[in-house]
């Protein structure tokens, strides 16, 4: 009897073994998961006083009521070289128009959610040293983010995706802008794609805020 307990415990031990081993290559991939989250503030911009495709100065837009709020973004992994390679042969060869079907091959690297808690995919997400001693963030949806477009601004720039820049400074505090009215350009210095003329933007994404970084 003792014979046949020995020989049904190795199978279970072996058992326990594999799922011990399971485990420990799940692990790395689940601490991954949180390398880095972000908070922020949605900013809203208002709408002009004499309407949408009237132009105005700013402090003569009437604020769109509760459409401003917090945003979170999560970067589960930054994109590999080959991944980013792929884009920007993409986005040189054929134009940032056929980005969209060379995203959606992309895994999926975090989210950012909006204030009404609608969520996004970011399927690219790099990380570059920023001028200030703070560095750049690029992230990029598959998807196009409307959040901010009714209450706004006209959508002038017809992408089906969303790219997201936030730069950090270097006490760790930033802003973001996106490519909701503006086009998107391959950045030589950084070998990366960013928006096009970021300065003159507005600000849509106020006091972005690392909040953790996994350990990362």
């Amino acid at each position: 009897m003792k014979s046949v307990g020995r020989r049904v415990t190795v199978p279970r031990l072996a058992a326990a073994a594999a799922i011990v081993v399971g485990l420990s290559a799940v692990a790395p991939a689940h601490i991954a998961a949180f390398a880095e989250r972000f908070t922020a503030f949605a900013v809203d911009l208002g709408v002009p006083a004499g309407g949408i495709d009237v132009p105005q100065p700013r402090d003569k837009r009437i604020p769109a009521s509760g459409k401003a709020g917090p945003v979170e973004f999560v970067i589960n992994r930054y994109s590999s070289d080959a991944e980013r390679d792929a884009l920007l042969k993409t986005l040189q060869d054929k134009g940032p128009n056929q980005l969209l079907e060379a995203l959606q091959k992309l895994p999926r690297v975090g989210y950012f959610r909006t204030p009404n808690s609608t969520g996004y995919d970011l399927k690219f997400a790099r990380k570059v040293p920023g001028d200030d001693g703070g560095e750049k963030i690029t992230m990029i949806t598959d998807r196009y983010i409307t959040f901010w477009e009714a209450a706004n601004r006209p959508r002038t720039i017809d992408y089906p995706f969303t790219l997201i820049e936030v730069r950090m400074g270097p006490e760790g505090k930033g802003e973001g802008k996106m490519s909701l009215a503006t086009r998107i350009t391959f950045d030589k210095k950084n070998n990366t794609v960013v928006l096009e003329d970021y300065k003159s933007q507005p600000t849509l994404l106020n006091e972005v805020k690392r909040e953790s970084t996994g350990g990362h």
